[in-house]
């Protein structure tokens, strides 16, 4: 496949947009990025008026097993993070859903327009607090892969946080470059969002349901208890900068 459009052709349309686009458009083109283990592709969805949108398709067959990670789940972890990320009201993360793609079934996110020059270790030098959110709710939804590549800068200055296939596991997998928020206290107002979707989840109502469907009832317990914990104890928490760090950095 190959990724062809030109750019006055390519669209970034609202949500709801966007969303109906992700779920059912036609995928007419694409290509692989050769980055990571898992197979990813840059694809182009057929829009409307000869416009197309451009979307990351990362199939289920494409995914590397893991020895700790449940074979061909990655994609359900990957969009487990975003519906977590909606719950909560923070941080960004693109919109993402599960369909049926050239490759089978897998994740398409929409994708980001960034600023390939700006990752964590360049946008820490002067955003730290717009990064907090993203380093809280990585100890909540366990993230075991936050590289410094996986904070990125749209062209109007917002940050996103993307790539969460290895998420929710029951065990600490927890493993990141962003040291500089150990033991720093957490925003009262991110305490309240913990606080309605633990009781939310508890009391099952609809986030259980809708988490089920992508991660096991034991890893469903594990978030509650990582959300009772930061509840309980409103800090980041103090990590080992030799063992809790992803391979590459980047």
């Amino acid at each position: 496949m190959s990724v062809e459009g030109k750019s006055e052709n390519v669209i970034d349309p609202p949500f709801l947009i966007a969303k109906q686009l992700l779920e059912s458009a036609k995928i007419v083109s694409g290509g692989e990025l050769l980055i990571g283990s898992n197979s990813t592709f840059l694809v182009n969805l057929e829009a409307y008026d000869g416009k197309i949108m451009r979307a990351i398709y990362k199939p289920r067959e494409g995914e590397r097993p893991l020895y700790d990670y449940p074979d061909k789940t990655l994609y359900r972890r990957e969009y487990a993070t975003f519906l977590m990320s909606q719950f909560l009201g923070w941080p960004n993360i693109p919109l993402t859903v599960i369909r049926e793609g050239p490759l089978g079934i897998g994740t398409l996110q929409r994708f980001v327009h960034f600023d390939p020059n700006k990752d964590y270790f360049t946008l820490r030098v002067n955003r730290l607090a717009d990064m907090a959110s993203v380093s809280l709710f990585d100890f909540l939804v366990n993230n075991g892969d936050r590289k410094g590549g996986h904070l990125i800068e749209d062209l109007k200055g917002k940050i996103w946080s993307i790539d969460h296939g290895l998420t929710f596991h029951n065990e600490f997998k927890l493993r990141t470059v962003m040291f500089e928020y150990c033991g720093k206290s957490v925003p009262k107002e991110f305490i309240d969002d913990a606080k309605s979707l633990v009781f939310q989840l508890e009391s099952k109502q609809a986030p259980y349901d809708i988490l089920a469907e992508q991660i096991s009832n034991v890893e469903i317990d594990a978030l509650i208890s990582r959300l009772q914990l930061i509840i309980e104890k409103p800090q980041h928490p103090v990590l080992d900068p030799y063992f809790d760090v992803p391979w590459p950095l980047v």
